[in-house]
């Protein structure tokens, strides 16, 4: 496959550097129907690589592969970026576009709502960070209006602006915090504040 798409262009990459760079070693005899969904995407990908192109179109190319098989195809992400390429990436895994993207635009319904780096999107929508709690350990305090409470699938969601004075507020109403995880805003936050939380059709 790979000398046969590199037949069609008169400026190629070495096959053995395509082979090195995209990890094709382990399966590079084998028939490309029998590939799994990963080796499937680095071959896809060591194709589009052949002719050596300054910019590359990477249209969801993770959708359906397990967690590993994701990890390690951004790894081959950040080696083709290290090498100066320019990728235009689209995705629907708000993590993938954190970890992969040195700059984002979100859509919805076809236009761009926000655009910037990563750090710079969630520093410009968030000042607050994210306590989250089982809900079965959430005996539906009436918490103080500098709280707000969200409740997502077996879990509820605390914003805050000062996790100490939150954690004091729940201690004070008798909320277990044995399971209580803190984290920061992230891109699906914002991604979910700009577009809407409601079920599209």
């Amino acid at each position: 496959n790979l000398r046969l798409f590199g037949s069609f262009y008169r400026r190629t990459l070495p096959i053995e550097q395509l082979i090195e760079d995209c990890a094709l070693a382990t399966f590079i005899d084998r028939d490309s129907r029998k590939l799994s969904g990963g080796q499937r995407q680095r071959l896809l990908l060591a194709l589009a690589l052949v002719n050596d192109p300054v910019l590359l179109f990477l249209d969801e190319p993770t959708t359906g592969l397990d967690p590993q098989a994701r990890r390690n195809f951004w790894e081959l992400v950040h080696r083709i970026k290290a090498r100066g390429k320019t990728l235009l990436l689209t995705t629907h895994y708000m993590d993938e576009a954190y970890h992969l993207c040195d700059m984002i635009a979100i859509m919805d319904h076809g236009r761009i709502i926000a655009q910037g780096t990563p750090r710079a999107l969630l520093a410009t929508h968030f000042d607050d960070v994210v306590l989250q709690l089982p809900e079965t350990d959430f005996p539906n305090p009436s918490l103080s209006p500098a709280l707000t409470v969200m409740r997502a699938r077996d879990s509820v969601e605390i914003l805050t602006r000062d996790v100490n004075a939150a954690i004091q507020e729940l201690i004070a109403h008798g909320v277990s915090l044995t399971r209580l995880q803190i984290r920061p805003r992230t891109l699906e936050d914002l991604f979910l504040e700009l577009t809407g939380r409601e079920l599209r059709t």
